[in-house]
């Protein structure tokens, strides 16, 4: 099963998705698969961290309110 959310830094500091007001997925990992929506196309990624949370192959330098889809 694939949900849509966004993404937000949960309060341990942690990359999270909320699926809406009070449904969140619950803390991601390093190297959990994720699909980023950019310009209306789906592009797939994986969640990294070095000194911050990044998405591989994605250059941004805020991944909070990022549109994403996973498979649960």
């Amino acid at each position: 099963m694939q949900k849509t959310g966004t993404l937000i830094i949960n309060d341990t500091k942690r990359l999270d998705i909320r699926f809406d007001l009070t449904t969140y997925h619950g803390s991601l990992q390093v190297g959990d698969s994720l699909e980023l929506l950019i310009e209306n196309r789906w592009i797939e990624t994986t969640v990294g961290f070095d000194v911050n949370w990044y998405l591989s192959g994605i250059r941004t330098d805020n991944l909070i309110g990022l549109r994403v889809k996973i498979t649960l």
